[in-house]
């Protein structure tokens, strides 16, 4: 069973700048609610039991918005009447029993990040979300779960790109099984045009089994000098582990960029 999510928190979110000079991307809010929650709320609906939060020095906030307790007693005693208030310290109570937190304080690559959570992963497999990625109206994390159960094998959520913005996104070589799931032979990083083997484009969900963390111990720095989860990922299909690509079926948001963070909340505030 998976039980766990990974989280990726320590990145420095300079697509948002001026706004996360101040505030983690991942607190800034999405139609009143920070986007951080709306990944927590997926998993803990899928029945993630525990995260683990990636996070550095600079992003120390993010923890205390989980552990902020002397602010809320004070003003639930100022405000004994006020129920959202309490409603509101009742969910990030429920919140924080389940995250534990790593720190990466260097920037070297989301695989780097991922490397240091290997003596916290009690199961076989676990999830892993990219926090810039919502996916709203339908649970993605559920349908790869069902998929994993069935196939008993690591996941990788996708969705389909126009041709010429293949170079923006890791692009899958694929082998169709139905409608929405495909064998992954490959993954190429950002190809371009001419060397893209389809339009099928990495999204930031993903069911991992633990066998990453040996090949990320003795993985090479990649592009940018970083470790890249992209690269043992295709190591782990090179040496005959089955990858299966979901094509998941909710509607997809960018958060990572200012023009996505606005559409996402102008998105949500229709639902």
């Amino acid at each position: 069973m998976i039980k766990q999510a990974i989280i990726p928190l320590a990145g420095l979110g300079t697509r948002l700048l001026p706004l996360t000079s101040v505030l983690p991307k991942e607190l800034l809010p999405i139609n009143g609610k920070p986007g951080l929650e709306y990944i927590l709320d997926e998993c803990i609906e899928a029945g993630i039991k525990e995260f683990i939060f990636i996070i550095s020095s600079k992003k120390k906030m993010i923890k205390h918005y989980f552990f902020n307790d002397i602010f809320y007693k004070k003003l639930i005693r100022k405000k004994p009447r006020n129920k959202r208030l309490k409603i509101e310290y009742a969910k990030i109570k429920k919140y924080r029993k389940m995250i534990k937190f790593v720190y990466q304080n260097s920037p070297k690559g989301t695989g780097d990040a991922i490397l240091k959570c290997k003596n916290l992963i009690k199961s076989n497999f676990f999830l892993m979300l990219m926090p810039d990625d919502l996916i709203i109206k339908k649970n993605c994390s559920i349908s790869m779960i069902k998929l994993h159960k069935k196939y008993r094998s690591s996941i990788i959520a996708s969705k389909k790109v126009n041709r010429r913005d293949v170079s923006r996104w890791g692009i899958f070589n694929l082998k169709k099984i139905d409608k929405r799931n495909f064998i992954i032979k490959d993954v190429i990083e950002k190809p371009n045009i001419t060397k893209a083997p389809s339009n099928y484009a990495v999204i930031g969900r993903y069911i991992l089994h633990k066998n990453i963390f040996k090949i990320l111990k003795n993985q090479r720095p990649g592009k940018n000098g970083e470790i890249h989860i992209t690269d043992s990922i295709r190591s782990l299909i090179l040496k005959k582990n089955k990858f299966i690509g979901h094509i998941f079926a909710g509607k997809y948001l960018d958060c990572g960029t200012m023009h996505g963070y606005i559409n996402s909340s102008h998105q949500i505030s229709r639902l």
